[in-house]
């Protein structure tokens, strides 16, 4: 049993529903197994053959998954490939270097070079997958075309308040989990309707009690990092976020990254939603 699972027969859940919901990806698509320093990295392209190169990295506790809303839109224009990220609750190998090693951009690189994308690709990321390509970008500027990322963890420390609220709701059993859940990804779950919101809920839920998330805090990006990223980066935030400092995020990037835009959301949390046709108009800008 891996020990990013809490058990065999919980991986073994996780891995039926993940493979019912790669049933439901609603283009063509193929899967790809990589080889990689890390172990094995399971990838599923999709769009044309000829079509310019997109990548996407999802978040914690997530696979890829995590795209089915916009996956068919990207892929009309791209050449879409949608990684699972090692030590997540996916088809990759479990392994999880450390995030304050290169490990994860000499991982990033085997996975470009396996895929054929030698040269500099425009990569998209929610929470952790921002993070990654964040910390990708500033390793490997010359390999990173552009950047279009979701709540990026990063750019200073994580709040602390929404584990407080963890702690004192932990007591009332599922109804308390439930909060806990709704609280920390924020009033986005409401624009999805009663039925999204509550299978996005559930979701989380099942994960958390079958998938152990990777313990400590992602390390902070310095100001000389952060001035590496000199090609286009847009950032969405939700104002309301309980886990990052949206306002830092945006005060940090806009000041030492030159060509870096970040568009604050009012009354959105942790959860963005997807806004498609303005990622697609900066993934297909100048």
């Amino acid at each position: 049993m891996s020990e990013i699972y809490r058990s065999e027969a919980g991986r073994q859940l996780l891995g039926r529903n993940y493979r019912a919901a790669l049933e439901s990806w609603p283009v063509d698509n193929e899967h790809l197994r990589l080889p990689t320093p890390e172990g094995e990295t399971f990838v599923v392209a999709s769009g044309p053959d000829h079509a310019p190169p997109l990548v996407l990295i999802h978040g914690s506790g997530s696979n890829v998954t995590q795209w089915l809303d916009r996956i068919a839109n990207l892929a009309e224009h791209f050449r879409v490939y949608a990684v699972d990220v090692i030590g997540e609750p996916g088809f990759s190998a479990p392994s999880r270097p450390s995030p304050a090693s290169d490990r994860y951009a000499v991982w990033m690189d085997a996975v470009l070079d396996a895929l054929g994308l030698h040269g500099p690709v425009p990569i998209m990321g929610i929470s952790l997958g921002s993070w990654l390509a964040l910390d990708y970008a500033t390793r490997r500027p010359d390999r990173v075309q552009r950047l279009a990322l979701s709540c990026p963890p990063g750019l200073g420390p994580p709040k602390k308040g929404y584990l407080l609220k963890a702690v004192l709701l932990s007591p009332f059993g599922r109804w308390g989990r439930r909060r806990v859940v709704a609280g920390m990804l924020g009033p986005g779950l409401a624009g999805m309707g009663p039925a999204g919101a509550d299978a996005v809920v559930e979701q989380v839920q099942l994960v958390s009690a079958n998938f152990r998330y990777r313990p400590g805090d992602l390390p902070v990006f310095d100001d000389d990092a952060l001035r590496r990223l000199t090609m286009p980066v847009h950032v969405l935030v939700g104002e309301a976020d309980v886990m990052w400092d949206a306002a830092v995020t945006k005060q940090r990037l806009e000041a030492l990254a030159p060509r870096a835009t970040v568009q604050m959301l009012p009354g959105v949390g942790h959860l963005v939603p997807a806004r498609t046709a303005a990622d697609l108009e900066f993934l297909t800008g100048p």
